[in-house]
């Protein structure tokens, strides 16, 4: 308690999602507690583990002195005090009870549920003996068996203490192993499947070294592995799933240049040449280095947005209104959502080779406890349904990250640093001693004691957040919700419980100062076991009946999963964000086998047409003109330079004419944010497909919605966008010209219903006979650049085109389908002559579009949202409460060139 200067200050204005109270702050020993004054709303508790950043700020100019948090939970609130002196003694204060010496100091040695819970078999939730007998080792099958030679783990100090390894290997055997693993630890059993006795193993990596050393026990041992579902008295299916190829595999899950290279400090990777009937793969999954600046990376983008939400508004971060400016390319280029996608590919082909190889999977990266984990944990929960119950996903945490040696203590930051506390006070009038001071104590900050911060990693919140895709991808085949992991996420880095602080079983077992944890702390599945969280975090989708695998339904499959490694999203309600925000709109691009992948959109370049319209507020919308060709075809006609000219005029008539009126006023080509008319950019026309592909499907397209004004890439100018709505609208024109043209230039064929006539006029037709054999005003075009060209012209011949697959239609601006695919329209038909286009600069009434082949198509814009304000009993509850919570907001920008 005498870290504690000021245990109470009055009349602190607290800011936090998008709004400010006064009240009184309060500091505990393991707690910041705000507590709200005249109103009814719930105390906010703040553990101290839970905070990730504190900056004391400068004066404001009210004269208050602010500090604002930053949490584990992604979460942002400021406290401004009235004096300097109780700005300071609270940051002083907080950032003692928050860096901490030793575990025994963390909230979960002094946290004493009151009432008790209604479980108290948590610490004992997992048994060796009874998870691998489910299994079947020691019952269906004979291959396998317990073993204590790590009973006092003097063995590895870092593995369990109790260890299942092939029967045909004798302790002596390990022994020797053992010296030729990282850490001594050997492969080791973690999962046999039920189906076909395939196993999962996992270690770490071989100390292969310079020399390329090989040890003859550990090949025996991992060829003991590799066999054991030939053992005598394993009862194993003798026939295999059609098209399976049995192959052991040894899966590396670092990359191949960071596998090498660990040859020089005497580890690295096997040599295959000695390790027989087994091939090798690498996963290409990043260190913990890469996946915390990655994952940085993503806060950092968070945290900019509600410095520019909080600069806008002239208020501190937490007090202003989130806007809808969270720079979506930011995100993109962390990595974060690459980084899971490549973690799943493994996972599946992990799942594919036990599943339907009826093979065997060993699993390593450096030491065994980071990558491993991860790719075990998350077959094995594709693979046994039990695991995706919340019993059985508890036991697989206990299991694959607890019991095997996930460094918890030191990936998480447990007992955090002096780093994380940053004084950015007001030195423009202090002395030159006092700014000299704080240079040296910031320079001191950031050298000193910061070796356990290198460690920190989030390991274990990557694989939470990989388990919320397959969530996401399977909703049905979870017993336990989307809220159950954010719990799980939340306690993580609270310390309330002695579940996730420590490093190994062994220091669990034991802990510091003869505290023995069990008897110290509580664990958290009793919490999580208890009646009232079991009636929060049920999911009321699940249906156990899909995992039969005895069902012969045409869509069962046995219980396994099989997951989608493209369709990656960000866990929006992780970082208390609309789904709109991360991730943008989602489109089902087409494939070849008809199945839909979804996949975000990060930016307006590329974005097809959504698959998602929400048309409540398409009436207030100004509605765009299609541009639709005769149904019926017309007599070829040879294209002469007036002819031409003439189309051209049309067609850029038909776009001006299809534009909203601008407004007068543009000031420096950028939209101001407090202008009353806001724009949105059109969005990109549907695409036509090549006339030769004919399995393509002919569905009505559904355009997307409006992207908002503050897009992915930042604001833009407004002859920026107007440039890339034309070029887009100039590349749709130039296409169908040129497929007019192909045709037209051979008058001996008609352009009838005839396939075959058309694909040879169309396609198969050699270039060099465009334009020729005409009139000497005559110019064809030899190479016509295609839709979804990258080039800045569209109308240059004379680069090489790049044709794109997309959705097939009669016309790119059309909504109607004409009665036959192969329908080839001429220019004359599609360009109708008008006057000259309209100055876009000047305002001009809208005009009315009475054309019998003019089609309005609606436009659509979804609803975003900003951050809200909680109020649930706990401090958890309040913390996923808000995370839930959303304010829909209105924009219309149909231009995208925002206000002017």
């Amino acid at each position: 308690m005498d870290a504690i200067r000021v245990s109470k200050v009055e009349k602190v204005l607290c800011g936090k999602s998008g709004s400010a109270q006064y009240g009184s702050v309060h500091l505990t020993a393991h707690h910041l507690i705000f507590r709200y004054e005249g109103t009814e709303r719930e105390e906010m508790w703040v553990p101290y583990p839970l905070i990730s950043l504190v900056m004391q700020l400068p004066h404001t100019l009210r004269g208050q002195s602010p500090i604002t948090f930053h949490t584990r939970t992604f979460e942002t609130f400021s406290l401004s005090f009235g004096s300097d002196r109780d700005a300071t003694d609270v940051f002083e204060s907080v950032k003692e009870l928050t860096v901490c010496i030793s575990v025994n100091q963390l909230y979960a040695f002094f946290y004493s549920p009151n009432p008790l819970f209604e479980s108290d078999g948590g610490w004992s939730i997992y048994s060796p003996r009874e998870e691998f007998g489910r299994m079947g080792v020691g019952t269906r099958t004979k291959a396998w068996r317990f073993t204590d030679i790590n009973k006092d783990y003097q063995f590895s100090p870092s593995y369990p203490s109790r260890l299942v390894v092939p029967t045909r290997i004798s302790d002596s055997t390990l022994q020797y192993a053992s010296k030729y693993r990282s850490k001594c630890r050997i492969p080791a059993l973690t999962y046999v499947h039920w189906a076909n006795y395939a196993s999962i193993t996992r270690s770490s990596q071989p100390m292969v070294g310079i020399k390329q050393n090989r040890s003859l026990q550990d090949e025996k041992l991992v060829e003991a592995i590799f066999q054991t579902h030939h053992f005598p008295e394993s009862r194993s299916p003798s026939t295999l799933v059609y098209g399976a190829t049995t192959t052991n595999l040894i899966v590396d899950a670092r990359p191949t240049a960071n596998a090498v290279a660990n040859t020089a400090r005497g580890a690295g990777t096997e040599n295959m040449e000695h390790y027989k009937d087994a091939k090798k793969i690498y996963s290409g999954i990043d260190h913990i280095h890469t996946m915390r600046e990655s994952l940085g990376k993503v806060v950092d983008a968070l945290r900019e947005a509600d410095t520019v939400a909080a600069s806008v508004s002239g208020n501190l971060p937490g007090e202003a209104q989130q806007l809808a400016i969270l720079d979506r390319q930011a995100l993109r280029r962390s990595g974060w959502l690459r980084h899971m996608s490549n973690i799943l590919e493994s996972v599946v082909l992990i799942v594919r080779n036990v599943h339907i190889n009826s093979s065997h999977v060993l699993i390593h990266c450096s030491d065994g406890w980071d990558r491993t984990s991860q790719l075990s944990a998350l077959a094995q929960l594709c693979l046994d349904p039990y695991y995706r119950t919340m019993r059985g996903f508890q036991i697989l945490i206990e299991k694959d990250w607890i019991s095997f040696g996930h460094r918890f203590l030191d990936r998480c930051g447990h007992l955090s640093s002096e780093k994380f506390f940053t004084t950015l006070a007001d030195t423009a009038n202090a002395g030159g001693s006092e700014a000299a001071q704080a240079f040296l104590a910031s320079v001191q900050n950031r050298f000193v004691s910061q070796h356990h911060i290198k460690e920190t990693s989030p390991s274990f919140h990557q694989f939470l957040e990989c388990v919320r895709q397959l969530q996401r991808q399977y909703p049905e085949r979870f017993e336990f919700n989307e809220r159950f992991l954010r719990t799980l996420h939340y306690h993580l880095y609270s310390c309330q419980f002695g579940t996730f602080l420590y490093n190994c079983e062994r220091e669990r077992r034991t802990g510091e100062d003869g505290m023995n944890p069990f008897e110290r702390t509580a664990s958290l599945w009793d919490f999580l076991n208890s009646s009232p969280q079991l009636e929060k975090h049920k999911n009321p989708l699940y249906d156990p009946s899909l995992d039969d695998p005895r069902s012969r339904n045409g869509n069962a499959d046995m219980g396994v999963l099989f997951p989608n490694p493209k369709d990656i999203r960000f866990w929006h309600e992780l970082y208390s964000r609309t789904d709109e925000e991360m991730n943008g709109r989602v489109v089902i691009s087409q494939v070849k086998d008809g199945s839909g992948v979804i996949l975000p959109i990060e930016s307006l370049d590329d974005e097809p047409v959504s698959s998602r319209t929400d048309t409540s507020s398409s009436a207030a919308l100004p509605r765009l003109p299609l541009i639709t060709p005769p149904l019926t075809p017309s007599p070829s006609r040879s294209m002469n330079a007036s002819t031409t000219a003439e189309g051209l005029s049309s067609g850029l008539q038909g776009l001006w004419s299809s534009l909203p009126d601008l407004p007068q006023r543009v000031t420096g080509g950028f939209s101001g944010v407090g202008s009353s008319t806001a724009l949105k950019p059109s969005w990109p026309p549907p695409r036509p497909s090549s006339p030769g592909n004919s399995s393509s499907s002919l569905g009505r397209t559904r355009p997307s919605n409006p992207t908002d004004f503050f897009s992915s890439s930042g604001v833009k100018s407004v002859w920026g966008k107007l440039s890339s709505n034309a070029t887009a609208a100039f590349s749709a024109v130039q296409d169908a010209y040129d497929g007019a043209t192909r045709d037209l230039t051979d008058p001996s064929r008609g352009l009838g219903d005839n396939e075959e006539i058309y694909g040879k006029t169309s396609e198969l037709q050699p270039r060099d006979r465009f334009g020729e054999g005409e009139s000497s005003g005559s110019r064809g075009i030899r190479q016509p650049v295609t839709i979804g060209s990258s080039y800045d012209n569209p109308w240059d011949s004379a680069k090489p085109s790049r044709s794109i697959p997309v959705r097939p239609a009669d016309n790119p601006w059309s909504t109607l389908r004409s009665s036959s695919p192969r329908q080839v329209v001429t220019v004359r038909d599609v360009f109708d002559s008008g006057p000259l286009p309209v100055d876009p600069t000047v305002a001009h009434p809208p005009r009315p579009l009475v054309s019998d082949t003019t089609t309005i198509s609606p436009v659509s814009n979804q609803n975003l949202s900003v951050g809200t304000v909680a109020s649930t009993p706990s401090n958890v509850e309040r913390i996923l409460s808000e995370q839930e919570q959303h304010t829909p907001s209105i924009n219309t920008d149909p231009l995208g060139v925002g206000p002017l």
